[in-house]
């Protein structure tokens, strides 16, 4: 029987949607945070500018870092379940196809039903039936430690680019508030395309990600100011 339509399920952009909309995001408040606070403390336009920048570079180099770690972190428990798995199924091959004819049993199947697809399942990919149906490993949840490093890395830049961008055209008598004004509409933005792109609740996702993005602002822009004074 051929397909009348093909599916595309939400749930295959899951890696990168994460690593993206996480770095994008945090690109933006980071940046903007370290920039409204630099300016608040009355440095210079210059002093602002580079500031940003570093702030670019690092923070892009340590989602890329932080996302390859963890990512790494949690393939290399997925291969070690498969290992395991690996050799269950060669030393103890009659408990394993119980064990998972008993998985579909508890789905609803009828326990005869249940082991002839076990059967079927481990005659053509014993390892990926396990894999999938006992572990929950699949190809579309899988961990990819370097797409995610990427991804986070070319994110933030993305979003730290915006408010930076922001620094090089308003006056700098300004720049705190068209910087912050700026970043939360960005910010605004990003949640609602995240939020579409996952098939999630577009309004709740958009505030959700302003309101943390203004509250990182108005801390740093208080602590700048005092620092300022101070100094």
């Amino acid at each position: 029987m051929s397909r009348l339509h093909n599916e595309n399920h939400l749930v295959s952009r899951v890696g990168w949607l994460r690593a993206a909309v996480l770095g994008a995001n945090d690109g933006i408040v980071s940046t903007a945070s370290l920039i409204v606070g630099v300016a608040a403390a009355n440095a210079a336009a210059s002093n602002v500018l580079v500031a940003g920048v570093a702030g670019l570079v690092a923070g892009a180099m340590s989602m890329a870092a932080g996302e390859y770690v963890s990512v790494s972190s949690q393939s290399d428990t997925e291969q070690a379940d498969l290992a395991r798995e690996k050799g269950e199924l060669a030393t103890q091959p009659d408990f394993e196809r119980q064990e998972l004819a008993e998985i579909y049993v508890k789905r609803g199947v009828e326990p005869t039903l249940a082991l002839q697809v076990a059967d079927q399942l481990m005659a053509k990919d014993a390892l990926g039936a396990h894999a999938r149906d006992e572990l929950g490993i699949s190809e579309v949840t899988t961990a990819r430690p370097i797409q995610a490093a990427l991804t986070s890395a070319a994110a933030f830049s993305v979003g730290a680019a915006m408010p930076l961008a922001m620094v090089l055209v308003s006056p700098a008598a300004w720049l705190a508030a068209t910087v912050s004004v700026a970043s939360l509409l960005f910010l605004a933005v990003l949640g609602a395309i995240g939020a579409k792109a996952g098939g999630a609740n577009v309004l709740r996702a958009t505030v959700r990600v302003t309101f943390w993005g203004a509250l990182a602002m108005a801390l740093t822009a208080g602590i700048g100011a005092v620092v300022g004074t101070a100094i």
